[in-house]
């Protein structure tokens, strides 16, 4: 596109970018409508079950969200062997994610399930929602190697530009999840254990198509499927930096959970909605990010730093004015939306107030996961990691001020502002130099 008019090239970019942005928007939504669903479902069950499904999700994400650099890093290399021409290494780096995913699955299942009544204590729930916390999160823990199978198979065909397939394996499994919940819940009686067994055999499921897709692939490129150790410690290695960053983020949402936890019943009940819908928000903000590490990869491999600059620049602007819209759509939505969730008076005012500081954040948000996105497909791990860490430096007093101060969800959701505008201004700093542009199939 070198001298092509700039409307031209903008058109080029765009089309781009919504090749893979508009599947992976779906794919992505359908990811928090898994908690969504299930909290629509329980919350009719009381209060104290939608409390032990917040602080059990909250628990549950953060030991699964710890390995999401199985997709991100898998991502970014697949892509990059893309944009350098040799499909057969592609596939085979993500084969090794794939594995990597299986190893780290079993070893959180024998580590996780004697150590469940410690994690819902260190939530700090109280007596009357601790049972059900326990109960979904023991549940719940049989399902990682399928969610991480999940993870490591949506990073390979990422990669390879290919994120229609994750969105058809997404609305799949969201559409299995509900039904099932609706009839362990609804129709059986099994309470908040239902949900949790919906869930476990929905992401079961989805892995094993993801294992399906991916086979083919490596048929056809004629890649080996076996374990290699080399690329098991190359996978691992180059997930470090990504699960600092991912930690950082980690400890910003359980520190979140936690204090929410210990305001009080309502108040966990409120934030586990309110956090549910950032989340839904978050995961369609990021699906320009996934276009954005497919796409950066890509042209980095290739040794195109001009075409990664430029998509760069479109990405942002998609991201700010994605953000814009979803604000206003809050607004929109806010006066019958925690109807859907509850029927608590008490719970329904702090949503309500929570959804105008969401709201007012999606702007910045949009900026943040956009380039977050872009640097992850850079390969740019270790100034995440470091920035991450620091905004959620920046955090951490500042909720624990809120806390002791006695400003409820509005302070900790101002907390949680705080800690994206840390973010955003770090994250374009980097976005205008050129440190990031690293070339070559290898970073």
């Amino acid at each position: 596109m070198v001298g092509s008019p700039p409307r031209l090239r903008r058109n080029a970019h765009d089309r781009e970018i919504l090749r893979l942005a508009v599947p992976a928007f779906g794919a992505l939504v359908a990811e928090p409508l898994f908690l969504l669903s299930d909290s629509a479902i329980v919350g009719h069950l009381g209060t104290f079950q939608l409390g032990g499904l917040g602080v059990a999700g909250q628990a549950l994400n953060t030991l699964v969200y710890l390995c999401v650099f199985l997709a991100y890093g898998t991502t970014a290399g697949v892509a990059r062997q893309v944009g350098a021409g040799d499909l057969r290494a592609a596939v085979r780096q993500g084969i090794d994610g794939m594995w990597l995913a299986v190893a780290i699955g079993v070893a959180l299942i024998v580590a996780g399930l004697p150590s469940v009544p410690w994690i819902i204590d260190v939530f700090g729930a109280s007596s009357e929602v601790t049972p059900y916390a326990h109960t979904y999160l023991e549940i719940s823990l049989l399902g990682i190697p399928g969610m991480l199978i999940v993870l490591a198979g949506t990073g390979v065909l990422r990669g390879l530009q290919d994120t229609r397939t994750p969105l058809v394996v997404s609305i799949g499994g969201f559409g299995l999840n509900l039904l099932l919940n609706v009839v362990f819940v609804l129709g059986l009686n099994w309470g908040i254990a239902g949900s949790a067994w919906g869930t476990v055999i929905a992401q079961t499921a989805s892995a094993l198509v993801y294992v399906v897709v991916v086979l083919r692939g490596a048929r056809r490129h004629g890649a080996s499927v076996r374990p290699d150790l080399a690329g098991l410690r190359t996978s691992a290695t180059a997930g470090v930096n990504l699960l600092l960053r991912t930690a950082a983020l980690r400890v910003v949402l359980i520190v979140g959970t936690s204090i929410a936890a210990r305001m009080g019943d309502p108040e966990i009940a409120a934030y586990q909605v309110g956090f549910q819908v950032w989340t839904l928000l978050v995961f369609a903000l990021d699906a320009i990010a996934i276009a954005g590490q497919a796409i950066t990869g890509r042209y980095l491999g290739a040794s195109d730093t001009e075409g990664a600059r430029a998509t760069t620049r479109r990405m942002v602007q998609w991201g700010a004015a994605c953000g814009v819209v979803f604000g206003v759509a809050i607004l929109a939505v806010r006066p019958w939306l925690p109807d859907l969730f509850t029927s608590d008076d008490q719970v329904r005012s702090l949503l309500l107030t929570s959804l105008i500081i969401i709201a007012v954040l999606q702007p910045i948000a949009g900026v943040v996961f956009v380039l977050d996105g872009i640097l992850i497909g850079a390969g740019d791990g270790a100034y995440l990691a470091w920035t991450t860490v620091i905004a959620t430096i920046a955090f951490l007093p500042t909720a624990l001020l809120a806390y002791k101060a006695d400003t409820g969800l509005v302070g900790l959701w101002l907390a949680i502002g705080l800690w994206m505008t840390v973010r955003f201004i770090t994250l374009s700093l980097r976005a205008r130099g050129d440190a990031w542009m690293v070339t070559g199939a290898v970073r």
